[in-house]
């Protein structure tokens, strides 16, 4: 027999080929087909009809209902619901429950829009008429509800206006409006023109009612995903005890000591390498090594932040002034870097490998709901330690944001007299996976163990002169390379 069935696909579909449904029946007698729905048979003999036909959800609904449109909810997941749901639009209303463990839904309504895409022998419907047709309602609710839930379509509305502005926003208005003309959706589209009015602060914002569309509409949109996660590391910090570990009297000379160090192992971090030596040169006499220019300076804008204990003692009790703070360090931190824009927040988004950081429409909304968790929190090393796991995770400016991050750190530290956190190149990985494991896996107890066995490193700096004071942080191994050796102290 001429082999008419291609058995390498999971779902073999009925036909009116007589040839056809006769090897059908031939292989289903000889075991080698199994029907698992009307007009179905898979030559798959292990798992489940609900798997299989789960899996391939859409060839079956492209043979059984071509010329229909994925509609509703099912057009913007194009995926089953949880409840095992799908919609589609059609000429008539119907409910499909042969297909095992999955309900259709075929619901009457307009036919392929010009905006719709082609898919197979159906449509997908386009953006503009899905979020038209989950402005309509439901009897049913959750999960299972042919529209999603309203704050879903709020977010999306939101994030037109963060990417584009108001002029983004109410070109996509303008579209919905001209979809919903061509639909007979103008009930839909007079239901989400109010949210954009919202948005657009035409209308009031008590009709939102998801809180990260509503700092949006107040002109402060945040990263949810980012300020959950500095929730999770308050949480942590509040249940934490940590043990002060204040500075003795200082002279100003070992204060500079400190300062100079703090300065070099924050620049190594960042890949700025220089010899002990060269640093100190470049901070003594604030001359530039020759053809390392750029370098030079990042080591003397963090000496000139770092050292200045005027400076390290401002802190911000507002929103404004956190931000008036962070951008006065910035502009000292990177003045020998004008093409990096010093003092100004980024204009273009930033990465660091798979890490992408907040978006910059949302920097300063995000700045501002994560200083509310730090000014709750008591213990001045808690908030050190959160202020640096904050600016890090944001990275607000376009470049220099890990040596801010520590400045503003042991900025809280200084004024509250408890030893400043130097993270010594030897346990510059260490640092670096702990704060990778909080941004990616929101596992922020390494990060807190971390930064505690680093304060308690540091407190213990001494030096009557900088050679004693480089004498001991070379015993500690504190200038070898993470795969080289351990810190050692105490």
């Amino acid at each position: 027999m001429k082999p008419l069935l291609d058995l390498n696909k999971e779902i073999i579909f009925a036909s009116s080929d007589s040839d056809v449904s006769h090897q059908i029946a031939r292989l289903v007698q000889l075991s080698r087909l199994r029907k698992i729905a009307p007009r179905i048979y898979t030559p798959n003999m292990i798992d489940s009809p609900e798997v299989i036909v789960r899996r391939n959800i859409l060839s079956i609904l492209n043979w059984r209902f071509p010329n229909t449109v994925i509609s509703h909810r099912s057009a913007c997941e194009m995926r089953l619901t949880s409840e095992g749901t799908f919609y589609l639009t059609g000429t008539y209303n119907r409910k499909v429950t042969d297909l095992p463990g999955i309900t259709i839904y075929l619901l009457k309504g307009p036919a392929a829009d010009i905006q719709d895409m082609v898919y197979g022998h159906m449509f997908i419907a386009s953006e503009y008429r899905w979020m038209l047709e989950n402005m309509q309602s439901s009897r049913k609710q959750g999960n299972d509800s042919k529209v999603l839930p309203i704050s879903l379509i709020e977010k999306k509305l939101e994030s037109v206006l963060v990417a584009g502005g108001e002029e983004q926003l109410n070109q996509y208005r303008d579209t919905l409006r001209e979809t919903a003309e061509r639909l007979g959706m103008t009930d839909e589209f007079a239901k989400i023109n109010i949210l954009i009015s919202a948005l657009l602060n035409t209308h009031s914002s008590q009709v939102l009612t998801d809180p990260v569309v509503k700092a949006a509409a107040a002109g402060t949109p945040f990263d949810e995903k980012r300020v959950e996660l500095f929730e999770k590391l308050f949480d942590a910090l509040q249940g934490q005890h940590f043990l002060s570990r204040p500075v003795s009297e200082q002279t100003e000379n070992e204060y500079l000591d400190i300062a100079f160090f703090e300065s070099y192992f924050s620049n190594y971090i960042e890949g700025t390498e220089f010899a002990v030596d060269e640093a100190r040169q470049i901070v003594e006499t604030g001359i530039t090594i020759p053809k390392r220019t750029e370098d030079s300076h990042d080591i003397l804008g963090t000496f000139h932040v770092v050292s200045n204990r005027m400076e390290m003692q401002a802190f911000p009790t507002s929103s404004q002034e956190f931000f008036e703070i962070l951008s006065r360090r910035h502009a000292i931190l990177l003045a020998g870097r004008p093409e990096l824009n010093p003092g100004h927040f980024k204009t273009k988004n930033n990465r660091a490998g798979n890490t992408e950081f907040v978006d910059v429409n949302r920097v300063q909304g995000t700045l501002d709901a994560g200083f509310n968790y730090y000014c709750a929190l008591t213990s001045p090393i808690a908030k050190a330690i959160y202020m640096m796991f904050l600016i890090s995770e944001v990275h607000p400016f376009q470049d220099g944001n890990g040596r801010l991050a520590r400045i503003m750190m042991n900025s809280e530290l200084f004024r509250a007299n408890e030893s400043k956190i130097i993270v010594p190149t030897v346990s510059r990985e260490d640092y670096l996976l702990a704060l990778r494991k909080s941004s990616r896996q929101g596992i922020v107890q390494p990060y807190i163990k971390v930064m505690t066995r680093l304060h308690h490193f540091s407190s213990t700096l001494y030096g009557k002169d900088f050679q004693e004071m480089s004498d001991y942080l070379t015993l500690c191994n504190a200038f070898e390379e993470p795969d080289e050796a351990k810190l050692r102290f105490g």
